[in-house]
Order: C-alpha cells, then sequence, then structure tokens
C-alpha cells in the first residue's frame, strides 16, 4: 500500500516533532540533570541540582505534553483527520 503524498507530509511533521520533543526531554533529563550538581547556587531557596531534579524537569515534561497535544490536535485538523467531538 503506497501512501498519498498527505499522508508523507503528515508523518514527516509528526516524526519531526517527536524527534525534537524528545531531544529537549533527553536534554533535561540526562544532560541539564548531570550537570546540575556542578552549578553550586541556591535557586528559589533550593540548591538549583535539587530543582531541577525535582521541579523543574516535571514543569519541562508537562509543558512538551502540552504542546505535543496542542499541535497534534492542530495537524491533525489540517489534513483532515482530526476526531469529532461531541
Amino acid at each position: 500500500m503506497q501512501l498519498s503524498e498527505a499522508h508523507q507530509r503528515y508523518w514527516q511533521k509528526n516524526l519531526r516533532i517527536t524527534g525534537i520533543l524528545l531531544a529537549i526531554w533527553f536534554f533535561v533529563t540526562f544532560v541539564i540533570g548531570y550537570f546540575a550538581r556542578d552549578l553550586n547556587f541556591n535557586f528559589f531557596g533550593w540548591p538549583f541540582s535539587f530543582w531541577v531534579g525535582a521541579q523543574g524537569a516535571l514543569v519541562v515534561y508537562v509543558i512538551i505534553i502540552g504542546y505535543y497535544a496542542r499541535y497534534m490536535n492542530r495537524l491533525d485538523q489540517e489534513f483532515g483527520v482530526a476526531e469529532e467531538e461531541e
């Protein structure tokens, strides 16, 4: 089965945004988390490394999920595959 040009564009956009968001997730989870312990300063009264691990990463994850949901809803509407709301 061959996909139409519209399907290919849809999946290209879907894969591109997924890759970008996964790269952000990786950076926040592993890169910032790893190097945060070397940043020895207080942030809102807590050590920065604690704040990144306990609060900052979770905030970024929620933002990633919200952005992905909104982006995919728009993409679905653009390509006419959106679910109907009741």
